[in-house]
């Protein structure tokens, strides 16, 4: 959906607006895209993983992802090593690399997720390497409109 632009062409999103999309696992809000504000570089989501929740393995073949954790405690597993990312710490995960996001503390974790720049086109911008969580939705794909 298109945002309202203002005199600055500045695009506001809530993100308690934004129906999240469950398929691989937790909540990913995207909230800036080509899509909601014509976004060239990339898109910005938001990711909550309850405890016990995890993304399944994905990767990207032509975007990084640059991961900032603004609360709890993030496990992320890149082309299969560990890495313990805490609150108010990032990651940059670069394009090709496998990744999946796990929750194994007991409270929630909110991470603030940039991919870019966009693939080609949105069917070039995801692939999935593990059975998602929800078959049958689509996942959050760069350079696809919400």
């Amino acid at each position: 959906m298109k945002r309202p632009q203002t005199h600055l062409e500045a695009t506001r999103v809530t993100a308690r607006e934004v129906e999240p999309n469950r398929r691989l696992g937790g909540a990913t809000r995207v909230l800036l895209s080509p899509g909601s504000a014509l976004s060239t570089a990339g898109f910005l989501a938001l990711l909550d993983l309850e405890p016990g929740e995890h993304v399944s393995e994905h990767y990207h073949p032509y975007t990084d992802e640059h991961v900032y954790v603004a609360g709890g405690d993030l496990v992320v597993i890149v082309n299969g090593a560990e890495l313990a990312v805490g609150e108010r710490e990032a990651v940059l995960i670069r394009r090709g690399a496998r990744h999946r996001y796990e929750n194994r503390g007991g409270t929630s974790v909110t991470a603030v997720l940039f991919l870019g720049p966009t693939a080609p086109r949105p069917d070039l911008g995801h692939v999935e390497t593990e059975e998602p969580q929800s078959p049958g939705s689509v996942p959050p794909r760069v350079g696809d409109l919400p």
